[in-house]
Formats: structure tokens, C-alpha cells, sequence
């Protein structure tokens, strides 16, 4: 579904754009998600809304077979850093996680409601890790959501379009870049 409309108090997430992860070989180029996700910023900063940067610095800790059973290892010391192309501002709010979904033990859903903020706009890396468990807490939290799936990207093709095709519609709207930025006004 395209998206239809943004409330007055919309936040835009961006999930991940971190130099460990952008460097990740993924479905689609890094490049062209880190610009539109810089885009989306550009065009909300402007506007006044809130700009979430999420970054993980960590894995949880549970045993998993894809982390040969430790998890939670240990990252090189420039993993966490957000891509510069972003444009960090000093009124962005940086949210540092453990997990992969921004709510869970941040203060994410706190700093979003001091601000007013009824819906979300994610993009980020990767698809259907970041952004989906985010995506997922957003909408657990009573947000709106609306996934800018062009600004979004992920290291498995088949996870990145089930992701679009059967999981965000359940969770919000989806649409490009340039139709949310023309949401904006």
C-alpha cells in the first residue's frame, strides 16, 4: 500500500547506517540507502521533525547457531560510528541499542512521545533485522508506521522481500523516498 499520509508529529528512524554495517555486502547499494536515508533527514530536519539515529553496538547475549553458539560478540572500535553522509545534527536524537529493535532497552519510545511524535518513518540495514524488529516495536507502541522501502537494504535478497511484501504491510504503509518526502509538504 502507498503511503496515504503523515501526521503533524512525524519522526523519521533510520535504523542502523553505521560504518560496520554499511560495509556489509547487500542486496541493494549501500550508497543509494545511506543517500536516501540523508535525504529523508535533510527534508525532515527542515521541517522541524524529529531525526532518529539508531546504531547497535552490541549483540545480545543468548546462544544463537548463527553466532556458533556465543552471541554478543565484540565489534572493531569504528563499527558503531553513523555514517557521515547522514549529516548528524546536534538536535538528532542518537539511539544506541543491544538488540536488533530500536525499543527494547533504549529510551527510544520515551524521547518519541517528550516530542509528541505519533508516527514513524523507517528506513535503514538491514531490512529484515533492524528495521523489521523496530518496525515491529513501533507498531506494538501504537505508532503509525510508513517504511521508506527504497531507503532500506539487506545482506539476503528472499529476507529483504518478504520483509516488503508480507510483513511491513501488516505493519504500516510503504512507499519510496520521494513520495514521503512529498508527503512533507
Amino acid at each position: 500500500m502507498s503511503a496515504t499520509t503523515l501526521d503533524l508529529n512525524t519522526a523519521l528512524v533510520l535504523v542502523d547506517l553505521q560504518k560496520g554495517i554499511a560495509g556489509l555486502p547487500t542486496v541493494h547499494p549501500t550508497a543509494e540507502v545511506i543517500e536516501r536515508g540523508a535525504r529523508l533527514a535533510a527534508a525532515f530536519r527542515k521541517r522541524g521533525l524529529p531525526v532518529v539515529l539508531v546504531r547497535v553496538v552490541a549483540g545480545a547475549p543468548g546462544r544463537t547457531e548463527a553466532q556458533g553458539g556465543g552471541g554478543g560478540g565484540q565489534f572493531p572500535a569504528d563499527f558503531a560510528d553513523l555514517v557521515p553522509e547522514l549529516g548528524r545534527e546536534d538536535g538528532d536524537i542518537v539511539v544506541t541499542k543491544h538488540t536488533w529493535g530500536a525499543f527494547h532497552g533504549t529510551d527510544l519510545d520515551l524521547q518519541l512521545r517528550r516530542r509528541g511524535v505519533t508516527q514513524v518513518v523507517l528506513g535503514g540495514i538491514a531490512t529484515s533485522i533492524g528495521v523489521e524488529s523496530t518496525a515491529r516495536g513501533a507498531y506494538a507502541h501504537g505508532y503509525h508506521v510508513t517504511l521508506a522501502t527504497d531507503a532500506m537494504t539487506d545482506m539476503d535478497a528472499e529476507a529483504h522481500r518478504n520483509s516488503v511484501e508480507k510483513i511491513f504491510p501488516r505493519l504500516g504503509e510503504t512507499d519510496s523516498t520521494d513520495a514521503i518526502i512529498g508527503l512533507l509538504g
